[in-house]
């Protein structure tokens, strides 16, 4: 058990981090950010 505790440690801070992130709103900023990308590198936007 020793061994996973870093593991564990870090994925449960990473989990945290990921809950706070879609808490503020996050998924939806990302998403329009990426769509504006993928316009550009087609050429419409």
């Amino acid at each position: 058990m020793k061994r996973n505790l870093p593991g564990i440690a870090l994925v449960l801070l990473g989990a945290a981090l990921m809950g706070i992130g879609i808490a503020l709103g996050q998924p939806g900023q990302v998403m329009m950010k990426a769509v504006r990308v993928c316009l550009e590198c087609v050429g419409i936007g």
